[in-house]
């Protein structure tokens, strides 16, 4: 069994933190555990206040939800009740936000934690999230929920 390592983590938000600076932008950058746990936020000088909570947010709803942001949308929005209700249980942590730059980090076919990013538009977020995991190694491809057969990749329909 994996696990997400504090040295993991800062080498996700160090990686995050630099391309975010490449394009021009100020972002907060949170990474959870598997189990929605923070290991380490970051929030770059001129980031917005709010940016790291919802980081954190975007980190635990791939954590615990165990899908990219991506992928959770369009159950979101065909269950907004659903979706409103599932941060009001008593053992969530965080808001669950089905957004983009909301990241599962997985390694070796396992789940092991969630990457947020918050401070640069839906798509930048994104980007930037994608573009750090697959370059440091981690997997980016989730099966579809309820469809038997082939992964979906980042943004695709689920």
């Amino acid at each position: 069994m994996s696990s997400l390592t504090l040295a993991a983590a800062e080498e996700i938000i160090e990686a995050a933190t630099r391309r975010a600076r490449a394009v021009g932008k100020a972002v907060s950058v949170a990474v959870v555990d598997a189990g929605g746990f923070p290991v380490a936020v970051r929030r770059a000088d001129g980031a917005r206040p709010l940016t790291p909570d919802i980081a954190r947010a975007k980190a635990y709803t791939a954590a615990v939800m165990q899908r990219p942001g991506t992928m959770l949308k369009k159950w979101q929005e065909s269950q907004p009740v659903f979706f409103a209700q599932l941060s009001q249980l008593p053992g969530a942590a965080m808001p669950i936000m089905a957004a983009e730059g909301s990241v599962t980090i997985k390694k070796d076919g396992e789940i092991i934690g969630g990457l947020g990013i918050a401070g640069g538009t839906a798509d930048e977020d994104q980007t930037i999230a994608d573009e750090v995991l697959a370059s440091l190694g981690y997997e980016l491809e989730f099966a579809a929920w309820g469809v038997a057969g082939g992964p979906a990749g980042p943004g695709k329909d689920a």
